[in-house]
Protein backbone atom coordinates (compact mmCIF):
# COMPACT_ATOMS: atom_id res chain seq x y z
CA UNK A 1 0.00 0.00 0.00
CA UNK A 2 1.13 3.16 -0.97
CA UNK A 3 0.11 6.98 -0.87
CA UNK A 4 2.29 9.64 -3.12
CA UNK A 5 3.79 12.73 -1.45
CA UNK A 6 6.56 15.24 -2.95
CA UNK A 7 13.68 9.69 9.57
CA UNK A 8 15.68 11.80 9.72
CA UNK A 9 17.07 9.48 11.64
CA UNK A 10 18.41 9.03 16.07
CA UNK A 11 22.47 8.01 13.70
CA UNK A 12 22.96 12.04 12.37
CA UNK A 13 25.64 12.12 15.32
CA UNK A 14 27.30 15.13 13.25
CA UNK A 15 24.53 17.41 13.22
CA UNK A 16 25.03 20.34 15.07
CA UNK A 17 22.88 23.25 14.98
CA UNK A 18 22.00 26.67 16.75
CA UNK A 19 19.24 28.85 16.97
CA UNK A 20 19.16 32.78 17.48
CA UNK A 21 16.75 35.22 19.18
CA UNK A 22 15.83 37.03 16.64
CA UNK A 23 12.72 34.38 14.99
CA UNK A 24 11.29 34.79 18.85
CA UNK A 25 11.54 38.48 18.46
CA UNK A 26 10.38 38.63 15.00
CA UNK A 27 7.88 35.11 13.73
CA UNK A 28 6.87 34.66 17.78
CA UNK A 29 6.28 38.11 19.29
CA UNK A 30 5.59 38.11 22.53
CA UNK A 31 6.42 34.75 23.17
CA UNK A 32 9.73 35.00 25.31
CA UNK A 33 8.12 37.07 27.73
CA UNK A 34 5.61 34.54 28.82
CA UNK A 35 3.95 31.55 28.00
CA UNK A 36 0.98 29.58 29.06
CA UNK A 37 1.00 27.10 31.63
CA UNK A 38 0.05 24.30 29.31
CA UNK A 39 -3.44 23.58 29.66
CA UNK A 40 -5.71 23.76 26.54
CA UNK A 41 -8.23 25.91 28.23
CA UNK A 42 -5.74 29.02 27.82
CA UNK A 43 -4.53 28.81 31.82
CA UNK A 44 -3.06 31.43 34.11
CA UNK A 45 0.73 32.88 32.71
CA UNK A 46 3.34 32.72 34.21
CA UNK A 47 7.17 33.89 33.66
CA UNK A 48 8.02 30.69 32.41
CA UNK A 49 7.02 27.00 32.24
CA UNK A 50 8.97 23.67 32.10
CA UNK A 51 9.16 21.56 28.89
CA UNK A 52 10.03 17.86 28.63
CA UNK A 53 11.37 17.08 25.54
CA UNK A 54 12.42 13.13 24.46
CA UNK A 55 15.17 13.48 22.09
CA UNK A 56 18.92 12.17 21.15
CA UNK A 57 21.86 14.59 22.74
CA UNK A 58 22.34 15.93 18.81
CA UNK A 59 19.11 18.06 19.04
CA UNK A 60 19.91 19.56 22.33
CA UNK A 61 21.98 22.53 21.24
CA UNK A 62 19.09 23.72 19.31
CA UNK A 63 16.32 23.13 21.64
CA UNK A 64 18.28 24.67 24.10
CA UNK A 65 18.55 28.01 22.15
CA UNK A 66 14.89 28.29 21.64
CA UNK A 67 14.33 27.75 25.14
CA UNK A 68 16.39 30.87 26.02
CA UNK A 69 14.42 32.67 23.04
CA UNK A 70 11.39 31.86 24.30
CA UNK A 71 11.93 32.06 28.10
CA UNK A 72 10.89 28.32 28.47
CA UNK A 73 12.68 25.85 30.63
CA UNK A 74 13.76 22.62 28.97
CA UNK A 75 14.01 18.86 30.49
CA UNK A 76 15.55 16.80 28.29
CA UNK A 77 14.86 12.64 28.15
CA UNK A 78 17.02 10.42 26.29
CA UNK A 79 14.88 9.06 23.04
CA UNK A 80 14.30 5.45 24.51
CA UNK A 81 11.55 3.83 23.08
CA UNK A 82 11.06 1.26 26.03
CA UNK A 83 10.96 4.08 28.51
CA UNK A 84 8.42 6.19 26.20
CA UNK A 85 6.49 3.80 25.98
CA UNK A 86 6.48 3.04 30.05
CA UNK A 87 5.51 7.09 30.50
CA UNK A 88 2.88 6.93 27.81
CA UNK A 89 1.21 4.00 29.72
CA UNK A 90 1.30 6.16 33.17
CA UNK A 91 -0.45 8.83 31.20
CA UNK A 92 2.64 11.02 32.49
CA UNK A 93 4.50 11.56 29.06
CA UNK A 94 7.29 13.61 27.61
CA UNK A 95 5.55 17.35 26.15
CA UNK A 96 7.77 16.82 22.99
CA UNK A 97 8.96 13.64 21.74
CA UNK A 98 11.27 12.57 18.72
CA UNK A 99 9.55 9.86 16.23
CA UNK A 100 9.86 8.51 12.71
CA UNK A 101 6.54 10.10 11.36
CA UNK A 102 6.12 6.69 8.49
CA UNK A 103 6.38 4.06 10.64
CA UNK A 104 5.19 5.36 14.23
CA UNK A 105 2.40 7.28 13.69
CA UNK A 106 -0.08 4.56 12.80
CA UNK A 107 1.08 2.86 16.11
CA UNK A 108 0.46 5.74 18.25
CA UNK A 109 -2.14 7.35 17.11
CA UNK A 110 -4.56 4.39 16.70
CA UNK A 111 -3.90 3.85 20.91
CA UNK A 112 -5.37 7.66 21.22
CA UNK A 113 -1.87 8.80 22.55
CA UNK A 114 -1.44 11.79 20.31
CA UNK A 115 -2.61 15.37 20.67
CA UNK A 116 -4.25 16.63 17.32
CA UNK A 117 -2.29 19.40 16.32
CA UNK A 118 -4.88 20.84 13.86
CA UNK A 119 -6.25 23.49 16.23
CA UNK A 120 -2.55 24.52 16.70
CA UNK A 121 -1.83 24.60 13.26
CA UNK A 122 -4.78 26.36 11.96
CA UNK A 123 -3.85 29.55 14.37
CA UNK A 124 -0.07 29.09 13.85
CA UNK A 125 1.48 32.55 11.76
CA UNK A 126 4.39 30.57 10.92
CA UNK A 127 3.67 27.26 9.96
CA UNK A 128 1.22 26.99 7.25
CA UNK A 129 -0.64 24.06 5.60
CA UNK A 130 0.19 25.99 2.15
CA UNK A 131 3.84 25.48 3.07
CA UNK A 132 3.79 22.34 4.36
CA UNK A 133 5.83 19.39 1.77
CA UNK A 134 3.20 16.67 1.22
CA UNK A 135 5.59 14.39 3.40
CA UNK A 136 3.91 15.65 6.24
CA UNK A 137 0.91 13.82 5.51
CA UNK A 138 2.75 10.74 7.32
CA UNK A 139 1.96 12.69 10.66
CA UNK A 140 -1.40 12.22 9.37
CA UNK A 141 -4.15 9.47 10.85
CA UNK A 142 -7.55 8.61 10.49
CA UNK A 143 -7.85 5.90 12.23
CA UNK A 144 -8.29 3.83 9.32
CA UNK A 145 -4.97 4.53 7.45
CA UNK A 146 -2.07 7.04 7.07
CA UNK A 147 -1.97 9.93 5.34
CA UNK A 148 -5.43 11.48 5.86
CA UNK A 149 -7.40 12.88 9.34
CA UNK A 150 -6.09 14.69 11.87
CA UNK A 151 -1.92 16.01 11.53
CA UNK A 152 -0.37 14.63 14.75
CA UNK A 153 3.21 15.90 13.81
CA UNK A 154 5.96 17.34 11.83
CA UNK A 155 8.83 15.98 9.97
CA UNK A 156 11.96 18.09 10.51
CA UNK A 157 13.22 16.87 7.34
CA UNK A 158 12.86 14.08 4.87
CA UNK A 159 14.77 11.76 2.67
CA UNK A 160 14.15 9.22 0.11
CA UNK A 161 15.79 6.50 1.83
CA UNK A 162 17.08 3.87 -0.01
CA UNK A 163 18.91 5.50 -2.26
CA UNK A 164 22.84 5.30 -1.68
CA UNK A 165 26.35 6.79 -2.03
CA UNK A 166 29.14 5.81 -3.57
CA UNK A 167 33.05 6.59 -3.45
CA UNK A 168 34.62 7.30 -6.91
CA UNK A 169 37.97 6.72 -5.73
CA UNK A 170 36.48 3.16 -4.76
CA UNK A 171 34.83 2.26 -7.73
CA UNK A 172 37.60 3.48 -10.10
CA UNK A 173 40.22 1.52 -8.24
CA UNK A 174 38.06 -1.17 -8.80
CA UNK A 175 37.44 -0.24 -12.60
CA UNK A 176 33.59 -0.27 -12.40
CA UNK A 177 31.56 1.93 -13.64
CA UNK A 178 29.90 4.69 -11.81
CA UNK A 179 26.03 4.34 -11.59
CA UNK A 180 23.72 6.39 -13.44
CA UNK A 181 22.19 9.77 -12.07
CA UNK A 182 18.88 8.60 -13.09
CA UNK A 183 18.61 5.39 -13.80
CA UNK A 184 18.48 2.97 -11.20
CA UNK A 185 20.54 -0.65 -10.64
CA UNK A 186 18.72 -3.76 -10.33
CA UNK A 187 19.49 -5.53 -6.80
CA UNK A 188 20.86 -8.20 -8.28
CA UNK A 189 23.51 -4.97 -9.92
CA UNK A 190 24.16 -3.27 -7.22
CA UNK A 191 25.12 -6.72 -5.51
CA UNK A 192 27.61 -7.58 -7.63
CA UNK A 193 29.17 -4.23 -7.53
CA UNK A 194 29.06 -4.49 -3.76
CA UNK A 195 31.03 -8.01 -4.02
CA UNK A 196 33.60 -6.85 -6.51
CA UNK A 197 34.36 -3.70 -3.76
CA UNK A 198 34.68 -5.62 -1.09
CA UNK A 199 38.34 -6.42 0.83
CA UNK A 200 39.40 -9.14 2.56
CA UNK A 201 43.01 -10.25 4.12
CA UNK A 202 43.34 -13.37 6.01
CA UNK A 203 39.19 -14.10 5.76
CA UNK A 204 38.21 -11.10 7.46
CA UNK A 205 36.65 -8.01 5.22
CA UNK A 206 38.31 -4.72 5.27
CA UNK A 207 36.32 -2.74 2.98
CA UNK A 208 32.76 -3.01 3.10
CA UNK A 209 31.91 -3.25 -0.51
CA UNK A 210 28.71 -2.20 0.29
CA UNK A 211 25.89 -1.49 3.18
CA UNK A 212 22.06 -2.32 2.68
CA UNK A 213 19.23 -1.55 4.94
CA UNK A 214 20.53 1.58 6.76
CA UNK A 215 17.06 2.27 8.13
CA UNK A 216 16.60 -1.41 9.17
CA UNK A 217 16.16 -4.70 7.40
CA UNK A 218 12.59 -4.16 7.79
CA UNK A 219 12.16 -1.71 5.72
CA UNK A 220 14.86 -2.78 3.52
CA UNK A 221 12.33 -5.90 2.58
CA UNK A 222 9.33 -3.61 2.54
CA UNK A 223 10.95 -1.25 -0.37
CA UNK A 224 12.11 -4.30 -2.54
CA UNK A 225 8.89 -6.37 -2.35
CA UNK A 226 7.03 -3.01 -3.66
CA UNK A 227 9.60 -2.71 -5.94
CA UNK A 228 9.10 -6.41 -7.37
CA UNK A 229 5.53 -5.78 -7.04
CA UNK A 230 3.94 -7.06 -3.97
CA UNK A 231 3.37 -5.64 -0.27
CA UNK A 232 4.64 -7.17 2.97
CA UNK A 233 1.61 -6.20 4.82
CA UNK A 234 -1.88 -7.34 4.05
CA UNK A 235 -4.33 -4.38 2.61
CA UNK A 236 -5.66 -4.45 6.03
CA UNK A 237 -2.47 -3.57 7.35
CA UNK A 238 -3.31 -6.85 10.25
CA UNK A 239 -0.56 -9.35 8.88
CA UNK A 240 2.66 -10.02 6.56
CA UNK A 241 3.31 -12.71 4.45
CA UNK A 242 6.81 -13.23 3.40
CA UNK A 243 6.27 -16.11 1.67
CA UNK A 244 4.62 -14.30 -1.28
CA UNK A 245 6.73 -14.60 -4.64
CA UNK A 246 7.51 -10.65 -4.24
CA UNK A 247 8.84 -11.26 -1.17
CA UNK A 248 10.27 -14.42 -0.87
CA UNK A 249 12.79 -12.79 -3.65
CA UNK A 250 13.66 -9.97 -1.40
CA UNK A 251 14.41 -12.28 1.23
CA UNK A 252 16.18 -14.32 -1.09
CA UNK A 253 18.34 -11.32 -1.79
CA UNK A 254 19.08 -10.14 1.50
CA UNK A 255 20.07 -13.62 2.95
CA UNK A 256 22.55 -14.02 -0.12
CA UNK A 257 23.71 -10.10 0.80
CA UNK A 258 24.01 -11.35 4.16
CA UNK A 259 26.16 -14.75 3.46
CA UNK A 260 28.73 -12.85 0.82
CA UNK A 261 29.59 -10.74 3.76
CA UNK A 262 29.95 -8.17 1.72
CA UNK A 263 28.26 -5.54 4.05
CA UNK A 264 27.34 -4.85 7.53
CA UNK A 265 23.95 -7.47 8.05
CA UNK A 266 21.85 -9.12 10.80
CA UNK A 267 24.71 -11.69 11.58
CA UNK A 268 27.61 -9.77 11.20
CA UNK A 269 26.97 -6.59 12.08
CA UNK A 270 29.34 -2.80 11.52
CA UNK A 271 31.47 -2.81 14.78
CA UNK A 272 31.58 1.44 13.73
CA UNK A 273 27.72 1.29 14.85
CA UNK A 274 26.66 3.36 11.65
CA UNK A 275 27.54 3.96 7.80
CA UNK A 276 29.30 7.33 8.59
CA UNK A 277 32.67 6.36 10.66
CA UNK A 278 33.10 3.71 8.52
CA UNK A 279 32.29 5.52 5.22
CA UNK A 280 34.20 7.99 5.82
CA UNK A 281 37.52 6.11 6.53
CA UNK A 282 37.16 4.34 3.29
CA UNK A 283 36.36 0.88 4.35
CA UNK A 284 32.73 1.28 2.37
CA UNK A 285 32.66 1.77 -1.13
CA UNK A 286 28.07 2.70 -1.31
CA UNK A 287 26.89 3.21 1.45
CA UNK A 288 22.66 2.93 1.52
CA UNK A 289 21.31 5.70 3.07
CA UNK A 290 19.47 8.68 1.64
CA UNK A 291 19.75 12.49 1.36
CA UNK A 292 20.59 13.58 4.72
CA UNK A 293 23.82 11.49 4.65
CA UNK A 294 25.20 14.34 2.76
CA UNK A 295 25.40 16.52 5.79
CA UNK A 296 27.85 14.16 7.41
CA UNK A 297 29.90 13.61 3.98
CA UNK A 298 29.47 17.69 3.37
CA UNK A 299 31.47 17.98 6.39
CA UNK A 300 34.89 16.95 5.20
CA UNK A 301 35.96 18.53 2.46
CA UNK A 302 37.85 15.50 1.25
CA UNK A 303 35.09 12.59 1.41
CA UNK A 304 32.91 15.22 -0.43
CA UNK A 305 35.38 15.35 -3.53
CA UNK A 306 35.06 11.14 -3.99
CA UNK A 307 31.10 11.15 -2.79
CA UNK A 308 28.24 10.89 -4.96
CA UNK A 309 24.24 10.23 -5.07
CA UNK A 310 22.66 7.51 -6.80
CA UNK A 311 18.90 6.17 -6.94
CA UNK A 312 17.38 3.78 -5.46
CA UNK A 313 17.63 -0.03 -6.46
CA UNK A 314 15.07 -1.77 -7.82
CA UNK A 315 13.96 -5.73 -7.52
CA UNK A 316 11.67 -5.08 -9.78
CA UNK A 317 9.93 -3.17 -12.72
CA UNK A 318 7.58 -1.12 -10.35
CA UNK A 319 9.79 1.76 -9.28
CA UNK A 320 9.54 3.12 -5.96
CA UNK A 321 11.45 5.33 -3.73
CA UNK A 322 10.39 5.43 -0.52
CA UNK A 323 10.73 7.41 2.73
CA UNK A 324 10.43 4.82 6.19
CA UNK A 325 11.79 7.98 8.42
CA UNK A 326 10.16 11.44 8.09
CA UNK A 327 11.43 12.53 11.64
CA UNK A 328 9.90 14.91 13.23
CA UNK A 329 8.37 15.53 16.51
CA UNK A 330 5.00 14.83 17.92
CA UNK A 331 3.05 16.20 21.33
CA UNK A 332 1.20 13.38 23.78
CA UNK A 333 -1.98 13.23 23.92
CA UNK A 334 -1.62 13.68 28.07
CA UNK A 335 1.14 16.13 27.96
CA UNK A 336 0.97 18.17 30.86
CA UNK A 337 2.40 21.91 28.82
CA UNK A 338 1.17 21.44 25.32
CA UNK A 339 0.86 25.11 24.52
CA UNK A 340 4.50 25.62 25.74
CA UNK A 341 5.84 22.61 23.73
CA UNK A 342 4.08 23.83 20.79
CA UNK A 343 5.68 27.36 20.80
CA UNK A 344 8.81 24.74 20.52
CA UNK A 345 7.38 23.12 18.10
CA UNK A 346 7.11 26.43 15.86
CA UNK A 347 10.65 27.64 16.71
CA UNK A 348 12.08 24.24 16.08
CA UNK A 349 10.02 24.09 12.39
CA UNK A 350 9.78 27.27 11.03
CA UNK A 351 12.77 29.48 12.77
CA UNK A 352 16.80 29.47 12.70
CA UNK A 353 16.93 25.70 13.60
CA UNK A 354 14.80 24.42 10.50
CA UNK A 355 17.31 26.97 8.25
CA UNK A 356 20.30 25.25 9.42
CA UNK A 357 19.25 22.14 8.74
CA UNK A 358 17.68 22.72 4.69
CA UNK A 359 21.76 24.91 4.35
CA UNK A 360 23.07 22.00 6.05
CA UNK A 361 22.46 18.86 3.97
CA UNK A 362 20.94 16.98 6.17
CA UNK A 363 17.60 15.98 4.36
CA UNK A 364 15.02 17.82 2.35
CA UNK A 365 13.22 20.54 4.45
CA UNK A 366 9.47 19.60 4.78
CA UNK A 367 8.74 23.38 4.49
CA UNK A 368 8.62 24.41 0.51
CA UNK A 369 9.90 27.90 1.15
CA UNK A 370 13.06 26.27 2.76
CA UNK A 371 13.58 24.24 -0.16
CA UNK A 372 16.08 27.48 -2.00
CA UNK A 373 18.12 26.49 1.05
CA UNK A 374 19.08 23.27 0.19
CA UNK A 375 22.85 23.75 -0.50
CA UNK A 376 24.46 23.22 -4.05
CA UNK A 377 27.69 25.30 -3.27
CA UNK A 378 30.11 22.14 -4.23
CA UNK A 379 30.11 19.72 -7.13
CA UNK A 380 28.90 17.16 -4.69
CA UNK A 381 26.57 19.38 -3.71
CA UNK A 382 24.73 20.03 -7.15
CA UNK A 383 25.07 16.01 -8.13
CA UNK A 384 23.33 14.84 -4.95
CA UNK A 385 20.71 17.73 -5.47
CA UNK A 386 20.15 17.22 -9.22
CA UNK A 387 19.75 13.28 -8.47
CA UNK A 388 17.94 13.86 -5.67
CA UNK A 389 15.37 15.94 -7.16
CA UNK A 390 14.91 13.47 -9.76
CA UNK A 391 14.25 11.32 -7.66
CA UNK A 392 11.72 12.54 -6.27
CA UNK A 393 9.66 11.92 -9.28
CA UNK A 394 9.69 7.95 -8.08
CA UNK A 395 8.64 9.33 -4.52
CA UNK A 396 6.45 7.30 -2.01
CA UNK A 397 5.66 6.33 1.34
CA UNK A 398 4.65 2.49 2.09
CA UNK A 399 1.84 2.41 5.00
CA UNK A 400 2.74 1.20 7.98
CA UNK A 401 0.72 -1.24 10.15
CA UNK A 402 -1.23 0.39 13.41
CA UNK A 403 -0.56 -3.01 15.12
CA UNK A 404 3.32 -3.31 16.05
CA UNK A 405 6.40 -0.99 16.05
CA UNK A 406 8.86 -1.59 13.64
CA UNK A 407 11.98 -2.21 16.45
CA UNK A 408 9.45 -4.97 17.17
CA UNK A 409 9.62 -6.35 13.82
CA UNK A 410 13.27 -5.62 13.49
CA UNK A 411 13.91 -7.60 16.60
CA UNK A 412 12.23 -10.69 15.25
CA UNK A 413 13.95 -10.12 12.12
CA UNK A 414 17.67 -9.93 14.12
CA UNK A 415 16.08 -12.88 16.35
CA UNK A 416 15.61 -15.28 13.02
CA UNK A 417 17.98 -14.14 10.09
CA UNK A 418 21.26 -14.52 11.87
CA UNK A 419 20.77 -18.43 12.64
CA UNK A 420 19.21 -19.14 8.83
CA UNK A 421 22.24 -16.81 7.45
CA UNK A 422 25.15 -19.13 8.85
CA UNK A 423 22.76 -22.73 9.10
CA UNK A 424 21.65 -21.92 4.89
CA UNK A 425 18.38 -22.17 5.47
CA UNK A 426 15.77 -21.83 2.77
CA UNK A 427 14.09 -18.55 2.38
CA UNK A 428 10.67 -20.43 1.73
CA UNK A 429 11.46 -21.77 5.78
CA UNK A 430 12.40 -18.56 7.16
CA UNK A 431 9.52 -17.07 5.74
CA UNK A 432 7.24 -20.01 7.47
CA UNK A 433 9.14 -18.54 10.46
CA UNK A 434 8.80 -15.12 9.98
CA UNK A 435 5.06 -14.93 9.00
CA UNK A 436 4.10 -17.26 12.22
CA UNK A 437 6.46 -14.57 15.14
CA UNK A 438 5.81 -11.35 13.36
CA UNK A 439 1.92 -12.48 12.76
CA UNK A 440 1.51 -13.21 16.36
CA UNK A 441 3.05 -10.02 17.55
CA UNK A 442 0.89 -8.45 15.08
CA UNK A 443 -2.14 -9.92 16.37
CA UNK A 444 -1.06 -9.10 20.12
CA UNK A 445 -1.36 -5.58 18.75
CA UNK A 446 -4.54 -5.28 17.01
CA UNK A 447 -6.21 -7.19 20.65
CA UNK A 448 -5.05 -4.01 22.28
CA UNK A 449 -6.05 -1.31 19.91
CA UNK A 450 -10.02 -2.90 19.47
Amino acid sequence: MTFPTTGSLDRRRFLAVSAGAAFAATALPGCAASVDDGSESGGTKRESATVTVMTPDDEKKAFQAAGKALGIKINFIARDETRLNAMLAAKNPPDLVRGLGAVETPYFAARGLMADLDPYFAKSSVLKASDLDPVNDVWRYDGQKQGAGPRYGMAKDYSQDQMFWYRTDLLEAAKLDLPSETEPLSYDEWLDMGKQLTKRRLGKVKVYGMSAAGLGTFAQLMHMTASAGGSLFAEDLASVDLSSPEARKALSWYLEYARADVGPNVANPNPDGWDWPTYQAGRMAMAGDGYWFGGAIGGDPKIAEVSRFAPAPQLGSNRVSPCFGATGYWIPKEAKNKDAAWKLFEYYFAGKPAQDRASGGWGIPSLKSLRSLMPQGTEFQKQALQVQEKELEHFSVLSFTPYAQVTALDGILNKVLPRAVKGKTSAGKVADELNKLMNEQIAKGKELVG
